[in-house]
């Protein structure tokens, strides 16, 4: 599985970004067999958990301070998985990763790093003050 992160970029704080997570998997696998997470790293800190999205798409899971201004989601068909993040702050500055958890229940979410198989090279975001 290979996972390339994009939608990145310099915005304003207040302004709006949409992640894309695409996924290249083997012809008889499907993306709806991971569950997927969005990450963050800011210079100087460790990767954090931001935002997780069920294998089905039922049950999504965020971190304190995004809830109400991130969304995540899911499209198997396209293979591809989105964070959709709104009112961006400056302390949302970070490069984001995407990763995929290959696991076996249809509405679990993990937060640890360690759970995730695969995972992006990361998209910058930046947000000026």
């Amino acid at each position: 599985v290979q996972l390339q992160a994009s939608g990145g970029g310099l915005v304003q704080a207040g302004d709006s970004l949409r992640l894309s997570c695409a996924a290249s998997i083997g012809a008889f696998s499907a993306l709806s067999t991971y569950a997927m997470g969005w990450f963050r790293q800011a210079p100087g800190k460790e990767r954090e958990f931001v935002a997780g999205i069920s294998r089905s798409g039922s049950n999504t899971v965020y971190e304190d301070s995004v809830k109400g201004r991130f969304t995540i989601s899911r499209d198997n068909a396209e293979k591809t998985s989105y964070l959709k993040m709104n009112s961006l702050k400056p302390e949302d500055s970070a490069v984001y990763y995407c990763a995929a958890d290959r696991t076996f229940s249809s509405v679990g979410v993990q937060r640890r790093i360690g759970e995730y198989d695969y995972w992006g090279q990361g998209t910058q975001v930046t947000v000026s003050s």
